[in-house]
This record gives C-alpha cells, structure tokens and sequence, in this order.
C-alpha cells in the first residue's frame, strides 16, 4: 500500500463501490466501472486513477483532497481531472487552487466547472448524471446517475417487425428516450433533499448522509445543521424503492458495532435487508 487512507470496497445490488465516509472526518466515494468519483475528503492512491469528480459541498472533510488529486495526477502524468461543484463555490476554489500553486511550486491544472441544481452531465455508455437540490447550510447538491434507453413508442407497440423496419426506413422517430436511475448520491443534507428528489427513492443503489442514530439526539438541531436521523429514514420507509441503500457519513461518536446494533435494532423490517452499514 502507497498510503493508509481507508476506504470499503463492496458490491451493493451489482454494482461495485468503493469508499469511506464519517461526519466530519472525511468522505471520498468512486464507482470505478463508471471512472467517476463523489466528494474529496481523502484520497486513496487507487483513486487517483478516476478522472471525474462530483463534490457536493465544500467543507473541508468532502473537499480538502482536491488539491492533492490534482498534484498526484500531474505527478503520475495523468490527464488533469474534470471536477464538477456547486457554482457559488467556484471562484473561491480557484482562488484556493492558485494560492496551492504559489506554495507547491507545481500547476494547478483541471478542468473545474460550476454546476446548479438540474445540469446534465453526459457520462457516455448511455449514461448521465444530474444534479439534484439538496439542504445544508453551504452551497450544496446531491447527484444521481441516470441509463438512457431507448423505449418503442406506445402507439407503435404490437406492430410486425416488417412494419417497424419499413416504418424506420421511412424516418418515423419510432422511440421515446427513458431514464432509469442507477445511482443516487445525497451527501450532506436535511429531510428536504430527500423529499424535493423522488428519483434518489427510485434509484438502484443509493448512498445517503445518515450521520446520526441515537434516538435521544435532537432532530431539530440535526436538521438545522442540514443532516439526516435514522428517524428521518425510519418515516419514509414505505417510500424506498432502492435496492440498496448505502448508510453512510455516520457520525464518528458511534463506534463500529454500536451503529450497527442501532440500525439492526431500529430499521424496519422492509427495510432491514437493504440498508448497508459504511462503517
């Protein structure tokens, strides 16, 4: 090992990922079959390797390792990194950038483009990622990952092949673009994220801030600071479609086993089966 920066590497509902989160610590995320990354708060060596990146907010345990990804790229004469963050933050993250220069004595080179809530990124292999509105008290998003597919048009469906064949070498558009949501992202938020995105409910996997367990913790205050409760997953339990749900950035006041017991004693049973522990 190059270095001793942790992260977990499981297959959740077919899908490879790798990452590790703790509130306040430190978050990075990648799915290496899509070479896309979530958030910098470390960087593990193997990471270095994915060349695209979301970030949802800029507190230091989400961001903190930007500069370093870009370092080690140029170092490893890798291609500079593409880096997607909420608009308000990007002049101060170039400023940061330019001040990294100045003390490192080595280009800051990427591609860094501010987003708002409803872009659309294409990721190629019929693939894309929006960004999503999320509640913190930073500018902040939350991303989901779409499969594009092309579905025959209804008042088409049941027609002979021979039909379809002549009716496409005549130019009709005989299909319809529909989305599927493989992936959903929060990270950090409060209930409204959640609520104002119906997709992350949707999505095949998703990876959800859920940074506090214990029943005695004040939800008010947990929201105020634009976190997630179990209680707040527990209450929308009917609403999770998600075959995995990924249960991540748990506070570091919990020890390894506690959180477990708590999410083994207190989740649901629809939901018990589906929801990873990331600790």
């Amino acid at each position: 090992m190059l270095d001793n920066i942790p992260y977990h590497s499981r297959e959740v509902a077919g899908l490879l990922v790798e990452g590790y989160s703790r509130a306040g610590v430190q978050s990075y995320w990648r799915v290496p079959a899509w070479k896309i990354g979530f958030d910098l708060g470390g960087l593990p060596w193997a990471f270095l390797f994915t060349p695209t990146w979301f970030i949802s907010h800029a507190h230091l345990d989400h961001l903190v390792a930007l500069p370093l990804l870009i370092s080690r790229r140029r170092m490893m004469k890798l291609e500079p990194p593409t880096i997607y963050l909420p608009a308000p933050v990007l002049d101060d993250t170039r400023r940061m950038l330019r001040a990294w220069r100045r003390l490192d004595g080595g280009r800051m080179r990427c591609a860094l483009h501010g987003i708002g809530a409803g872009a659309e990124i294409d990721l190629g292999n019929n693939r894309l990622i929006t960004a999503v509105p999320t509640a913190h008290p930073v500018p902040s998003l939350g991303y989901v990952v779409w499969e594009r597919r092309q579905k025959l048009r209804e008042q088409y469906q049941g027609l002979p092949g021979e039909r379809i064949r002549e009716l496409r070498e005549r130019g009709t558009e005989l299909t319809r673009e529909v989305r599927v949501p493989l992936l959903g992202y929060t990270g950090d938020t409060g209930p409204a994220g959640l609520d104002d995105n119906p997709a992350l409910f949707e999505a095949k996997v998703l990876i959800m801030e859920l940074s506090f367990l214990r029943s005695s913790h004040s939800r008010e205050k947990i929201h105020a600071f634009g976190h997630l409760h179990l209680d707040d997953l527990i209450e929308r339990a009917e609403r999770f479609r998600n075959e995995a749900i990924v249960a991540a950035h748990i506070s570091s006041r919990y020890e390894v086993d506690e959180a477990r017991r708590l999410l083994e004693e207190r989740l649901p049973e629809r939901l018990r089966g589906r929801v990873v522990p990331w600790v």
